[in-house]
């Protein structure tokens, strides 16, 4: 008896084995690769007869749910074999399945493109689209050439050839996400097909894409702002599952000190994220004044001491920062080719000793050697610009009356 239930189960067991096999088969034949069903090479065909005398439909298709293959008739014009022997010239091995065709979710008439497309290669339409398919050498390559969307924007992107709206080819446009967006690392990496050449971002993104994310406005301010700032601050709606996105800091922490160096070349590039009147105007704008018409002035501007005259006044608080950082006020106080706004008053144009704004410390001149003497281009002569201000001046006269009793 036990024997008995031994057997049973065995056959159970093999019987269950074959219909799973069986199912698992023909769902794999059915939904499966093309390269599993049928044995095809483009490029031998390519090279003895057009696209189509094989794809015949093609020429007619007003959508991709025509049928666009080719019938069991049209491959039997040249390959009708009668010894089923042969059968394996095209069909694997004990896969004897018709090559169904999917269902696409692209809207294309391909009658029209045919008429009207630029042509493809060696004088081809259909590889101006289906670019190489005449070197493909069997059907797992097969989805390699299908156009690409960067393809299909040689015509619809900026060049207005024709349009470029999400509907013109998508049946759907719901949770409409390109590939290359679905990547985990795609939210950190995508400034670099942002910027890259013939970057198609702004055919589905305008600015107020970005600005989502990139985005800096007069909330943000050095009060509730710390010190290691970060941006952007919120992670991108559209991942669709993927890692979102991470801070990452835009600018450098003592950004402020330079920023104004850019701002002078490449005010553009701010303004893609900040706005003037709102963000800049936070430290560039006097209490109560309109920025448009008073022009940006920083807060330390402000300060009651910023500029103090007068003999042995200091200067005020702008001394100190032409001291710590020169470069950064030339950002704003200096135009190419022309002198520093500084010599409007720290000059000596009279040749007075004491009379002028100080500029050098005490003990500046420690030597007498010095290209003043001999040279009239010697920087010394870009402040000091009285009469007698020149190599083998008079002794006991302006400049030279410094040193020279």
């Amino acid at each position: 008896m036990k024997t008995k239930h031994i057997y049973f189960s065995l056959t159970v067991f093999a019987v269950a084995f074959l219909v799973f096999s069986a199912f698992t088969s023909r769902s794999h034949v059915e939904s499966g690769s093309p390269s599993k069903i049928i044995k095809f090479s483009h490029q031998q065909h390519a090279s003895v007869m057009a696209c189509e005398d094989c794809h015949s439909g093609v020429t007619t298709a007003s959508n991709l749910n025509s049928r666009l293959l080719p019938e069991k008739a049209t491959c039997a014009g040249c390959h009708d074999v009668e010894d089923s022997d042969k059968c394996s010239t095209c069909h694997y091995e004990d896969v004897f399945e018709p090559l169904k065709q999917k269902t696409s979710a692209i809207i294309f008439d391909h009658s029209w493109h045919l008429k009207n497309a630029p042509l493809g290669q060696n004088g081809e339409k259909c590889l101006g689209c289906h670019n190489n398919i005449n070197l493909s050498t069997g059907l797992e390559t097969k989805g390699k050439y299908n156009p690409p969307m960067d393809v299909c924007y040689t015509c619809h992107g900026e060049t207005k050839l024709a349009t470029n709206a999400c509907e013109a080819c998508h049946i759907s446009t719901a949770n409409l996400v390109p590939k290359t967006h679905e990547l985990a690392e795609f939210t950190t990496r995508h400034k670099f097909a942002a910027m890259a050449p013939g970057a198609n971002c702004m055919m589905c993104h305008d600015n107020n894409s970005c600005q989502e994310c990139h985005l800096a406005n007069a909330v943000m301010t050095e009060g509730n702002t710390p010190e290691s700032h970060y941006m952007p601050g919120e992670s991108s709606n559209f991942t669709d599952g993927a890692k979102v996105q991470k801070l990452s800091r835009v600018h450098d922490l003592n950004y402020r000190f330079s920023h104004g160096i850019d701002f002078r070349g490449r005010a553009s590039d701010c303004q893609s994220c900040h706005q003037t009147e709102t963000f800049c105007s936070t430290c560039h704008a006097k209490e109560g004044s309109d920025i448009a018409a008073g022009g940006f002035v920083p807060l330390s501007h402000t300060q009651y001491n910023f500029m103090t005259i007068g003999v042995g006044s200091g200067g005020g608080e702008h001394a100190l920062l032409a001291k710590r950082d020169l470069a950064s006020c030339a950002s704003c106080h200096d135009a190419a080719g022309a002198d520093p706004v500084c010599v409007q008053c720290h000059n000596d144009a009279d040749g007075i000793k004491g009379t002028n704004p100080k500029t050098h410390v005490g003990g500046f001149l420690k030597s007498d050697k010095g290209d003043w003497h001999n040279d009239m281009n010697s920087v010394c002569y870009s402040c000091h610009t009285d009469a007698n201000a020149k190599p083998n001046g008079i002794a006991g006269v302006g400049f030279c009356g410094y040193c020279h009793k």
